[in-house]
């Protein structure tokens, strides 16, 4: 029979100098990822679509990252959660970093193929379902509940410095050089997993053999909980149909001959409203409220995309991009605090591998719906239909979800009362 794990003081004081630390090792080994990302997505997204100028190879890149996140869920979710974490991710890091170089090797060989590429971005497909989950429960591991909050934003805020610069510094490294942008961002993943592994963490080791219980535990759980699954649902079909990242290629190229620079440009956009709204956030918390919040707010984003794909203006198009950023960073953190702060420790890593499944559904898949539309009807009809789509699944969640609609604060954070 399993045993209790001993209590552990995790208050702000009793964790002192090793939360300190553990803070600055986070923060370095994401923002390391999340540049290295952002520098990789530009060089990538450029680099296929200058292959055939097709848009619909654009929704294949986002189709092959995709699929191994759905493939591996629920193993992924019980080894992160019956493995060191901290390893767990450091290794998914290195074998991201080793695809990268691949993917340079391809293209300094001058292959064409597109099944190549795609062959390699689907092992980084696979890297990343084992190393999210593991990931995205780091952060509860080091901070004390009364502080999450804070903590996420303050992290969201600088994360979004390094969207904002990484996308322009990545139009910048492919102007000079395909490879040389994918370089850098190889070494980025590798500072990521040298600073994630560093970290100082306590984790229960289970010694039991994982049955297929475990590996569905998060489904359950999930399940039970109306509010999350509503607000993790929610965040899934609205950026699945709103979601305009993916043909950005194709606008920078097609409609406003921006190159490769106005790609960066582009991209950073999104992230510059980000930025300013988290930066809002980790100096006010949200507290009350969050269900209407977050309903109101994903409106604006798909209102934002609708605005997007009508613009012919470079500079209204790069407001457009900010709003859906700063929209989209509300709604990410009102998620992230609902199922990070309801999630026993023990289970996050299978809870999240699940909710990793609905966030690359939203975006990688979402890419790939992109892609398809745009085929079929014009990049700019896809970008309109994705906003109004966005708008139609709003309206249907706030008739269906009166939990959501209720949803007022978050779990285990003390609110003082108004007076």
């Amino acid at each position: 029979m399993r045993g209790n794990p001993p209590r552990v003081d995790r208050s702000e004081a009793a964790l002192g100098p090793i939360q300190s630390r553990n803070r600055a090792f986070f923060f370095a080994g994401m923002l390391s990822d999340s540049l290295s990302y952002q520098i990789q997505s530009v060089a990538v997204g450029w680099h296929v679509f200058s292959l055939a100028h097709r848009a619909l190879d654009l929704g294949l890149v986002g189709l092959a990252l995709f699929l191994p996140t759905f493939a591996f869920a629920l193993p992924a979710g019980v080894y992160a959660d019956r493995h060191d974490r901290r390893v767990v991710v450091a290794l998914t890091a290195l074998l991201e970093a080793t695809c990268i170089l691949a993917f340079v090797a391809a293209v300094v060989t001058r292959v064409t193929s597109l099944p190549v590429y795609l062959g390699i971005l689907a092992v980084i497909g696979t890297a990343r379902a084992f190393g999210t989950p593991a990931t995205r429960s780091l952060l509860p591991s080091i901070v004390a509940p009364s502080g999450y909050m804070r903590a996420q934003a303050a992290f969201s805020s600088l994360r979004q410095m390094t969207i904002i610069g990484g996308p322009a510094l990545g139009g910048v490294l492919v102007a000079i050089s395909t490879p040389l942008a994918l370089g850098v961002a190889a070494l980025g993943m590798i500072a990521s997993a040298g600073f994630l592994r560093a970290l100082s963490i306590e984790q229960p080791v289970h010694r039991e053999p994982p049955h297929l219980r475990d590996a569905l535990e998060g489904l359950r759980y999930i399940r039970s909980q109306p509010v999350v699954l509503a607000a993790i649902s929610l965040d899934l079909f609205a950026v699945l149909f709103g979601g305009a990242t993916a043909l950005l290629p194709a606008f920078a190229d097609g409609i406003f001959h921006a190159g490769p620079q106005g790609l960066g440009a582009l991209r950073s956009a999104p992230a510059l409203g980000a930025a300013l709204v988290a930066g809002a956030i980790a100096r006010r918390p949200l507290q009350r409220h969050v269900g209407r919040v977050l309903l109101v707010t994903v409106t604006g984003f798909g209102l934002a995309t609708i605005a997007f794909g009508l613009s012919r203006n470079f500079a209204l198009s790069l407001a457009m991009l900010a709003l859906t950023g700063a929209t989209d960073m509300v709604s990410v953190v009102i998620r992230n605090g609902l199922v990070q702060l309801s999630t026993p420790d023990a289970m996050r890593g299978r809870v999240n591998a699940v909710e990793n499944v609905f966030i690359g559904a939203s975006n990688e898949l979402g890419e790939f719906e992109s892609g398809m539309l745009a085929a079929l009807i014009g990049v700019v009809p896809a970008v309109v239909a994705g906003g109004v789509g966005t708008i139609a699944v709003i309206a249907i969640w706030a008739l269906l979800s009166p939990a959501l609609r209720r949803a007022d604060r978050f779990a285990g954070i003390p609110v003082a009362e108004s007076s």
